[in-house]
């Protein structure tokens, strides 16, 4: 079976590029909501989401007949002292030049590093053996969740960065790491 992944719709934050992560839980903006409303979005059995808001409200613009399954360890990174911040407000500062020249790699201050996000996302996705069910699921969770599972299970093998995307769109999945865009 298949595996929906939906980035949530876009929220203020989003709009002004901000870091929004797990400790700001922001619903979405009515630009984000409309665009929902405009596209079309395969069907799914089972939903599973982040418990952020932004993931919830999403789940019931999309899919409005099934109760999201709410996973905790869905959740976006926690940018620690970056959370709310943009480029601009952040450029300049000692912090986030040691963090952009470790490629990302080191942990946001007062925060989470992506390793620790991507563990913790690919154990939840895991541990929901999603491949094993006899129909296809949607995830309404965040663009580093997404990253994380596609760079775990898509084929061929890709960076992380590679599956960026943009508020409400993703991927399909499939068990054997084929996968599309949608």
């Amino acid at each position: 079976m298949s595996v929906i992944l939906i980035r949530h719709g876009k929220t203020a934050g989003n709009l002004e590029g901000r870091y929004i992560g797990a400790r700001t839980d922001e619903s979405l903006c009515e630009a984000g909501v409309q665009e929902l409303k405009a596209r079309s979005f395969p069907k799914a059995a089972q939903v599973f989401i982040s418990p952020m808001k932004r993931c919830l409200e999403t789940a019931r613009l999309i899919y409005p007949d099934v109760e999201p399954v709410i996973v905790d360890d869905f959740r976006e990174t926690d940018f620690g002292l970056f959370e709310e911040h943009n480029y601009a407000e952040l450029n300049g500062r000692s912090d986030y030049q040691a963090w952009i020249d470790s490629g990302g790699e080191t942990p946001f201050p007062g925060g989470e590093s992506r390793r620790d996000m991507c563990e913790r996302c690919i154990k939840a996705f895991n541990r929901l053996k999603l491949f094993d069910r006899q129909y296809d699921s949607a995830l309404i969770v965040h663009g580093g969740t997404i990253m994380a599972i596609m760079s775990a299970f898509a084929r061929p093998e890709r960076s992380y960065f590679d599956y960026r995307v943009k508020n409400g769109e993703g991927f399909i999945l499939n068990g054997d790491g084929s996968w599309h865009c949608i």
